[in-house]
């Protein structure tokens, strides 16, 4: 295969298994009516801590997805990653077979994935010493596990590729899959994004103060005054990226096309937000530019506001500086008032969402928004969706530390 550049880009399949839907119609209908998936947490014991809820997959079973064989050795999060797996390949109708295996490839963007795995390794080998430790577990307390697993299970052999950059991997991960794809290495990519809720983790956001529920009322209530902090979640989305004429010759469904992405490393202090934003100032504007789109074309922002004050008041300053006139008029919304911040999941279920937003025509709403914020003055579209048919979707990825990312898709032309 010969690289180019020129090569555009498309989405043909998804899959997503979330917090408030299961499939891509029960995912996108939920996202519309403005269903949340914060509940109660269930997967482990929370009555240690002040906040006890989180953005929980219900009642998941993998074998419904996978059937009963192969999964005893594996973890939440990989079941959930293949599962979801499972339905973009079957969305795309893409069929893996030896005669394509070597030109299809996975990325998958996940970091905390395997704490718990870890943990309870290092606790066995502790407590019942290490003749008693049971080595199938060993394996899967490697980062690149899950994605590892996703191309055994589904034969895939063309590259694997795990990207842990936190807040912002999915779209990391989106574009590390469209280089490859425009490098000529591959026809197709499964990008992926999972992130499972665990003790250990959960542990670690509580003694960081990031959770809401500590200072403040247990809500996610992103641009609302009354935000204090995240509510974690969890999940998987699988998106099936592949190159445009590739998708033409088998004759595939395109969701949409991936135009432009942009991300930038901008440190400034560990675990602290850069007070200028510069970094996800540099991705927007580097998006909208291999996009070709204009600041006055973007229909839709899906941010990555997560109910954190300080993330919220940062995204809208860049958006104004970035949009200029354009910002007010452009709509905002945030679907983590619906599922919470799922960490390397939020990209790709944000990109599932700005497909069902292409597919469906309506803008996700931001929920539980009540008390505005002077500083957060843009048009949000609060509590309820809004009918619109978006051309253009800017989806936006940062965090504290200094990863910034952003893409833009559009309806395909």
């Amino acid at each position: 295969m010969q690289g180019t550049d020129n090569k555009r880009i498309v989405i043909t399949g998804v899959g997503v298994i979330a917090p408030n839907g299961i499939g891509k119609d029960a995912y996108w209908k939920a996202l519309k009516e403005g269903t949340s998936g914060i509940r109660p947490i269930t997967v482990f014991d929370p009555g240690f801590f002040k906040a006890r809820h989180a953005g929980e997959v219900p009642d998941f079973n993998a074998e419904e997805f996978m059937g009963a064989k192969g999964l005893r050795n594996m973890d939440r999060s990989t079941k959930l990653l293949c599962s979801a797996a499972k339905l973009a390949i079957g969305d795309a109708g893409l069929a893996i077979t030896e005669d394509n295996t070597y030109d299809i490839g996975v990325v998958t963007a996940t970091t905390l994935s395997v704490v718990f795995n870890i943990a309870e390794f290092t606790r066995d080998a502790e407590v019942d010493g290490p003749k008693h430790v049971n080595p199938a577990r060993f394996p899967s307390t490697t980062i690149n596990s899950p994605s590892s697993q996703l191309s055994i299970w589904f034969k895939i052999k063309g590259f694997n590729a795990t990207v842990s950059t936190g807040y912002t991997a999915g779209i990391d991960a989106l574009k590390y899959a469209v280089d490859f794809i425009k490098l000529g290495r591959a026809k197709a990519v499964l990008v992926a994004g999972v992130e499972a809720l665990f003790f250990q983790s959960y542990v670690g956001f509580l003694k960081l103060d990031f959770l809401a529920g500590i200072k403040g009322e247990e809500i996610s209530c992103p641009f609302d005054k009354r935000r204090n902090g995240i509510i974690l979640g969890e999940g998987s989305g699988v998106v099936v990226i592949e190159d445009a004429e590739y998708a033409a010759s088998r004759g595939a469904k395109v969701y949409a096309e991936v135009k432009g992405i942009g991300n930038l490393f901008d440190p400034f202090r560990s675990g602290k937000y850069n007070p200028h934003a510069d970094g996800l100032k540099r991705s927007i504007l580097e998006a909208l530019k291999k996009s070709g789109i204009g600041n006055d074309e973007i229909d839709y922002i899906c941010a990555s506001a997560n109910s954190v004050e300080q993330q919220d008041r940062l995204e809208t300053m860049i958006i104004k500086e970035v949009l200029g006139e354009n910002a007010r008029s452009t709509p905002v919304s945030s679907i983590k008032s619906m599922i919470g911040e799922a960490m390397s999941a939020s990209g790709v279920l944000q990109i599932i969402a700005s497909v069902g937003a292409l597919e469906e025509c309506f803008i996700p709403p931001t929920i539980n928004y009540k008390e505005p914020d002077p500083a957060c003055d843009l048009d949000y579209v609060v509590n309820e969706a809004r009918i619109k048919r978006p051309g253009n979707i800017l989806i936006n990825n940062f965090g504290p530390g200094g990863n910034n990312a952003a893409c833009v898709l559009s309806r395909l032309i």
